[in-house]
């Protein structure tokens, strides 16, 4: 739009110019006409953009007030659980996307989810208020995981068939349950895993670490193995594998009778990193992709919040400034003490 503000001012005073200058006549009268049509055109130009500016900042103040009742800021600590979150739209200028996350205290543990809804932007905004909108009311009142994941899924199936004209929206899901005793379950419908990040012990095993502790997966272990080896110097950073991932929500119907993957515990001191894929899907102008696990690595994780920082800072480096998918991040930390590992 300011482009062709410009265009057209330089096409009316350059008209108005040649037309005065070709026409007989004196020529400071005619100078003096080309400068009322210039100011002219400049006042007018001036007077559409500050009414431009002003719709703007509307606009961004009703997507704010959307964007903070859909995201509600998280607490900074649930149930001795340390928490930080945050959230980058790939729509220039909006603060609006269709990722979505929460954690909530139940009588059942900690219940998070985080979620991406397909697309980003404003039209993805309607199915994550809906599938946000069921978690907040089922984590309390459904003893079992899977029955919060099919309420989940009633909500989206109704806000497709509520909306005007044709939708083929699915939404991917990562739901943990978190207990008292460090316990994680999950449930999956085509996320990404989450990070766990942990001191390792010097000069142990990672795998005699892990099969005592019993969470997390080694890379190159296969699904459900152990990986060998000796921890390194630095966080140990590996993929919460809980098992078996279900298809999106929205695409094929959520089986009955889920109550979640066992991931093993969480223990003092340990960080859970959750993201959408646009994280680790995310190029700078090379093509290469951004390295989250090789980040978590090299960040401190004394706080969620400056975990989230660093990685979100490093995000923003990688892609210039523009990602092309929507982020969100959440960060985990235990911080109870009443148990040793």
């Amino acid at each position: 739009m300011p482009q062709v503000r410009r265009v057209c001012i330089l096409a009316w005073g350059g008209a108005a110019v040649s037309w005065e200058l070709s026409t007989p006549g004196r020529l400071g009268a005619s100078l003096a006409s080309c400068a009322a049509f210039l100011l002219l055109a400049t006042g007018c130009a001036l007077h559409v953009r500050r009414g431009l500016m002003a719709e703007l900042r509307r606009s961004q103040e009703i997507a704010g007030a959307a964007q903070r009742a859909l995201l509600r800021p998280l607490p900074g600590r649930i149930e001795g659980l340390a928490l930080a979150a945050a959230q980058l739209s790939a729509s220039r200028g909006a603060a609006v996307g269709g990722d979505l996350y929460e954690a909530v205290p139940t009588g059942y543990g900690v219940r998070v989810v985080i979620g991406d809804v397909r697309g980003h932007g404003l039209p993805a905004l309607g199915a994550a208020a809906a599938v946000l909108g069921a978690f907040r009311e089922a984590a309390y009142d459904e003893p079992a995981l899977g029955g919060v994941l099919i309420r989940m899924e009633r909500a989206l199936a109704r806000h497709v068939r509520d909306a005007d004209g044709p939708s083929e929206e699915f939404v991917t899901v990562l739901l943990l349950q978190i207990g008292q005793d460090g316990s994680v379950l999950a449930l999956n419908c085509g996320h990404p895993w989450p990070y766990l990040l942990r001191e390792p012990q010097p000069l142990e095993p990672c795998g005699a670490v892990f099969e005592a502790r019993g969470l997390g997966r080694s890379p190159g272990s296969g699904r459900g193995g152990v990986g060998k080896g000796f921890a390194q110097r630095g966080l140990d950073v590996r993929t919460l594998d809980g098992g078996e991932t279900l298809p999106p929500l929205g695409v094929v119907p959520v089986p009955d009778g889920l109550v979640g993957d066992d991931c093993g515990q969480l223990w003092p001191g340990d960080v859970l990193f959750l993201h959408t894929d646009g994280a680790e899907d995310a190029r700078d102008r090379d093509g290469r992709f951004f390295p989250l696990r090789s980040v978590l690595a090299e960040h401190p994780a004394d706080t969620p919040a400056r975990l989230v920082a660093g990685v979100h800072a490093a995000l923003l480096r990688h892609t210039g400034g523009q990602v092309a998918d929507d982020v969100a991040l959440l960060v985990l930390r235990s911080d109870r003490s009443d148990r040793n590992p």
